[in-house]
């Protein structure tokens, strides 16, 4: 057991990084299935959230079902459900260029976002992870900021690579996002996914809960851990994903999470019945 101090009761709802805190590509990891199992037989509410732009909800749904954790729709957070809203609600009439795959491109069209790629008319660049970003992509961003003097750069997340089984990644938007800040000397003006706790706000949207009895459980510190220390809430670092217990305790104490984990079941609390 990595930390000496783990939860004597249990939170007031759970909020779940997924890649490297539930599962590892096609395998949950241990403890996960015990521990969501657990929250489901109290009611606790449980949320997922995820910084990944090139999945929906439908299909973090499906994955999570696969792997044997029932879950609904409203219990998904994603960059792709709530960078559509964050258009919505501050600039429903702006002309979008999304640097995106299909499921984050589709949700803006089918939220009524107007979509171009012509500069002259382009309002905000939308950076994101975005495996087919080329030099065509750059051109029209660069066009749009620099030369045409009048979109701004926001984007979904600010991962820098997306990290694969047995210890590989590929770059991420922090990649697409320095490519578009060089070129045009201009800075990203907004990043909506963590750790911005507006995706904090976006899961719980619809649970009256304080947000100090809510734990945030991810494996990253710059996201998860560091989104659940702004927000005011628990955290806690599971050591089966991203970052490591030495880069954890590097951290002054206000910045480290509440607890370390060798698997996320041990947010358990030890006196609890989980037989009934």
């Amino acid at each position: 057991m990595v930390s000496t101090k783990l939860p004597t009761q249990f939170y007031d709802a759970y909020i779940f990084d997924m890649d490297g805190t539930i599962y590892l590509g096609d395998h949950l990891l241990p403890g996960a299935q015990k521990l969501i199992e657990t929250l489901r037989e109290r009611n606790i509410p449980i949320r997922y959230l995820s910084n990944n732009p090139t999945k929906d909800p439908h299909q973090y749904l499906e994955k999570l079902e696969n792997l044997g954790l029932p879950t609904s729709m409203d219990e998904i957070a994603s960059t792709v459900v709530t960078m559509t809203k964050w258009f919505l609600q501050h600039h429903p009439d702006a002309v979008v260029f999304p640097i995106a795959e299909e499921p984050l491109v589709n949700s803006l069209r089918q939220a009524g976002i107007k979509i171009s790629d012509n500069p002259e008319e382009i309002d905000f660049v939308l950076a994101s992870y975005d495996r087919t970003f080329d030099y065509h992509k750059l051109q029209i961003a660069f066009d749009a900021i620099w030369f045409h003097r009048r979109a701004k750069l926001v984007a979904t997340n600010p991962d820098r690579y997306c990290p694969f089984p047995g210890g590989r990644g590929e770059p991420d938007c922090a990649a697409i996002i320095a490519a578009i800040e060089a070129c045009t000397q201009t800075k990203c003006e907004m990043v909506i996914g963590k750790p911005n706790p507006v995706m904090i706000e976006e899961a719980l949207t619809g649970l009256e809960i304080d947000m100090h009895r809510c734990i945030m459980v991810g494996d990253r510190l710059g996201t998860d851990i560091k989104m659940a220390v702004q927000a005011g809430m628990a955290s806690a670092m599971p050591l089966t994903g991203d970052s490591t217990l030495a880069e954890a305790m590097a951290l002054p104490e206000g910045e480290r999470p509440m607890y370390i984990l060798d698997s996320i079941d041990q947010l358990i609390p030890s006196n609890s019945d989980t037989s009934s």
